[in-house]
């Protein structure tokens, strides 16, 4: 797999991330892992509010730009501009776009040119990457 060369605002060793995120977090976000389809709570949820990123705290999504997919994984038309990157991803034979941090690189998921308007991309993220916090009330 094809990772990014950048260096982040956020830089950590490997014992230092073990330390912060659980080790199911761990996996998909330093490792490159995927979470299971239809295991995060975060898929169906649809209250107004922002999503970071879980490692680094980061505004990546808001409510506004999140759609139901059917894929089971919480999934966005748009990112917060300047959030995120992207690499080219090759394993498991295939060829995708891997969305990462771009405050500390921790990988959230994949981008498909198969989204709603007005965009027509379906940033299908890993839950356990991102952590949902509700919009204050009025």
């Amino acid at each position: 797999m094809t990772t990014s060369q950048n260096k982040f605002e956020v830089n950590k060793t490997e014992a230092e991330w073990r330390e912060i995120l659980t080790p199911e977090q761990f996996r998909v976000l330093r490792k490159h892992g995927t979470e299971r389809a239809g295991t995060s709570p975060l898929d169906k949820n649809y209250e107004a509010g922002t999503y970071y990123c879980a490692a680094c705290e980061q505004p990546l999504f808001t409510s506004e730009t999140k759609f139901n997919s059917g894929t089971g994984w919480p999934s966005f038309y748009q990112p917060i501009e300047g959030a995120i990157e992207t690499t080219i991803d090759k394993s498991f034979f295939m060829t995708r776009v891997e969305v990462h941090c771009s405050r500390c690189g921790g990988h959230l998921g994949h981008v498909f040119n198969d989204g709603p308007a007005p965009t027509g991309q379906r940033y299908c993220m890993n839950g356990v990457s991102l952590e949902f916090k509700p919009a204050e009330s009025a």
